[in-house]
């Protein structure tokens, strides 16, 4: 005889609250907004440096080994701390770790668009990866909606 051993607290955790949004109908919308924004801004973020390899590899004097680590160096640290950054979000705030990991990011974009070498292009891809793992976007539009 087949019996299903149920969790002792999953059936009673899940109905012991009512049911509530986290916030307003209106804040929902501008959190959501807000959201989407800032992962097509990583997404722009990438594309632009993969339409500018060619000129950062021209004018940076980089071989194909080098330009490939400024690909490669954002896509590691994003992998490697995107679970780090929700647990951030939820211990001190996904909005502050929202905010403060954007403005990480459109820090590390800028100076690596003016990086002057192609070291410290790779250096600044790896604090853009750091940033974009901070905010925690899907979590935050998946407890919103």
């Amino acid at each position: 005889m087949l019996t299903s051993i149920q969790e002792p607290c999953d059936d009673s955790v899940i109905r012991s609250r009512l049911a509530s949004a986290p916030c307003s109908k209106l804040a929902g919308r501008w959190v959501l907004v807000a959201t989407t924004l800032a992962s097509s801004m990583a997404f722009i973020d990438s594309t632009v440096v993969n339409v500018a390899l060619p000129a950062l590899q021209t004018n940076l004097n980089a071989t194909i080994v080098d330009v490939q680590w400024v690909i490669e160096a954002y896509s590691l640290l994003l992998s490697a701390l995107l679970l780090v950054g929700g647990s951030l979000g939820d211990h001190y705030g996904r909005r502050r770790v929202f905010l403060i990991g954007v403005a990480l990011f459109a820090f590390a974009s800028t100076w690596c668009g003016l990086a002057p070498n192609i070291s410290s292009a790779v250096r600044l891809r790896k604090t853009n990866g750091d940033a974009r793992s901070a905010p925690g976007r899907v979590s935050a539009r998946s407890r919103l909606l």
